[in-house]
C-alpha cells in the first residue's frame, strides 16, 4: 500500500503594498495582489461601497494612509497616477459655483453658503492635490500645476464677483469676500509652501551645525589632543604614532566634512597623497602650500612629488617636509627628509625610480628636477615654468651645494623629500 505524499505547503500570502503605477492611490491594485483577486473587481467593490454611506471611500482612505508603497527597483521611483484628480476637483468646483449663482439668481432670499463652501473645498482640494502628489509625478509638469492653481484662483475670484453682483445682501457679501480671500490664498500657496520648506531646512541645517560644533569642540579638547600627544611621545617612525595619526585624520575628516574650500586642486591632491603614504609607512608629512591653488591641478608635478614623497617614506621615514609655492610664472615643490643622505654619484644605472618617475617626467613636461643630498638629509626640488621661456635658475639650500642639472642628479637610495631649508 503506497503512502500518499504530503500536500505541499500553500504559498505564503504576499504582503499588501500599494502599487507605484496607480489610478489614484494604488490601494485596489495592492489589495487585489494581496488577495489574489482581479483588480477590476476590487475597484467595483470600492465604488459600490462608496454609495453605501461612504464606506468604500473611508476604507480606501484608511488603507491609503496605512499601507506602504511597494519597493522601488532603483530606490527612488515615483508614483505614477493615471486619474486626473486635480482637473476633476476643479470641475466639481465649477459645478458648485454655478449652483451657487443659480440659487442667488432664482431666489433672492436663498442662502448659497453650502455651495460656496463646496466651491472653496473642491478648488482648494485641486490645488492641494497638485502640490502634494502631482508635483512628484513625472507625468505632470510644473506648468500643469501652475495651470491648476491659476484655474482654481480664477474660478473662485470670478464666482465671488458674480455672486456679489447678483445678490448684494450682507450675508452673500461675506461669502464673496471669503471666496476672494481663498482665491488669493490659492495663488500664494506655492510660495508659502516653498518658504516654509526652506525655513525648516535652514533650521535643521543650523541645528546640525551647532551639534557638530559642540561635538567637535569636545573631541578637540579630549580625543584629538590625546592622539596628538601619543604621536609626539611615540615618534613619527613608530607604529603607534602612525595609527594615532590615521585615527586623528579620520576623526577630523568626519568632524569637518564639507568645510574644505576645494577638493579638486593641487594642494588638496598633494595632501591626499601624503595621507595615503602615512597609512602605509612610518612617516609624517608636513605639507605647506603658498599661492592660490583653487581648481588648479598639475598632474605631472603631482606624480613627481608623490614619487619623491614615497622615496622619503621608504628610505628615510620620520618627519618629512613638503613645501609648495605657486606663482604666476612657475610652480616649485620641495620635498625634504632628515635621513642620513647618500652619495648622488654612486647611483646604479638600473635604478630608474628617480631617473624616470621624477627627473624624466619633469623633463618631458618642460620642467626640471634636482636632488641635493648630504648628512642632514635629502631634498628633491621640482620646478615647472607656467609661462614664457623656461629658465633654470640655480637653487640653493641652506647647508647644501647648489643644484646640478636635472639629468645628472640621481639619488642612490631614492630618498626624496622636502621643503626649502
Amino acid at each position: 500500500m503506497t503512502e500518499t505524499p504530503p500536500a505541499p505547503d500553500p504559498a505564503p500570502t504576499p504582503v499588501m503594498r500599494r502599487s507605484r503605477t496607480a489610478v489614484l492611490g494604488g490601494v485596489c491594485a495592492g489589495l487585489a495582489d494581496h488577495l489574489g483577486a482581479p483588480v477590476g473587481r476590487m475597484r467595483l467593490i470600492a465604488i459600490v461601497l462608496t454609495f453605501v454611506g461612504g464606506t468604500g471611500a473611508l476604507l480606501y482612505l484608511w488603507l491609503w494612509a496605512l499601507t506602504p508603497l511597494e519597493k522601488a527597483a532603483d530606490g527612488g521611483e515615483p508614483v505614477r497616477r493615471s486619474f486626473p484628480a486635480a482637473p476633476v476637483l476643479l470641475g466639481l468646483a465649477g459645478v458648485s459655483a454655478l449652483a451657487a449663482l443659480a440659487i442667488a439668481v432664482r431666489d433672492s432670499g436663498a442662502d448659497p453658503a453650502v455651495e460656496v463652501l463646496l466651491t472653496i473645498a473642491f478648488a482648494g482640494g485641486a490645488v492641494t492635490w497638485s502640490l502634494l502628489f502631482d508635483r512628484h509625478d513625472p507625468r505632470r509638469s510644473d506648468r500643469y500645476g501652475f495651470h491648476v492653481r491659476t484655474a482654481a484662483a480664477a474660478l473662485m475670484l470670478l464666482s465671488a464677483v458674480l455672486l456679489l453682483l447678483t445678490d448684494p445682501r450682507a450675508q452673500t457679501a461675506v461669502l464673496s469676500v471669503v471666496m476672494i480671500i481663498a482665491g488669493f490664498g490659492v495663488l500664494v500657496a506655492p510660495q508659502v509652501v516653498r518658504l516654509w520648506t526652506e525655513l525648516m531646512a535652514e533650521r535643521s541645517t543650523r541645528f546640525r551645525q551647532e551639534s557638530r560644533a559642540e561635538v567637535a569642540a569636545h573631541l578637540h579638547d579630549s580625543v584629538l589632543q590625546t592622539l596628538a600627544l601619543i604621536q609626539n611621545r611615540a615618534g613619527a617612525s613608530s607604529e603607534i604614532a602612525r595609527i594615532a595619526r590615521a585615527q586623528e585624520r579620520e576623526l577630523r575628516d568626519w568632524l569637518f566634512a564639507g568645510t574644505a574650500p576645494s577638493d579638486a586642486d593641487f594642494a588638496a591632491e598633494l595632501r591626499e597623497a601624503a595621507s595615503e603614504l602615512e597609512l602605509e609607512h612610518p612617516v609624517r608629512f608636513e605639507v605647506v602650500t603658498v599661492g592660490d591653488f583653487t581648481d588648479r591641478s598639475f598632474p605631472a608635478v603631482l606624480a613627481a612629488a608623490r614619487e619623491a614623497m614615497l622615496n622619503a617614506a621608504r628610505h628615510a621615514g620620520g618627519d618629512v617636509s613638503v613645501y609648495v609655492e605657486l606663482s604666476a610664472a612657475a610652480i616649485d615643490v620641495f620635498v625634504r627628509d632628515r635621513g642620513t643622505g647618500f652619495d648622488v654619484s654612486s647611483v646604479a644605472d638600473g635604478r630608474l625610480g628617480v631617473r624616470e618617475s621624477i627627473v624624466g617626467r619633469m623633463t618631458r613636461h618642460g620642467g626640471r628636477a634636482s636632488v641635493v643630498s648630504g648628512e642632514a638629509g635629502t631634498e628633491v626640488r621640482l620646478h615647472l615654468q607656467l609661462g614664457g621661456t623656461q629658465q633654470a635658475p640655480a637653487q640653493t639650500s641652506a647647508g647644501h651645494p647648489a643644484a646640478q642639472p636635472a639629468a645628472s642628479i640621481l639619488p642612490a637610495n631614492n630618498s626624496a623629500p622636502g621643503g626649502p631649508a
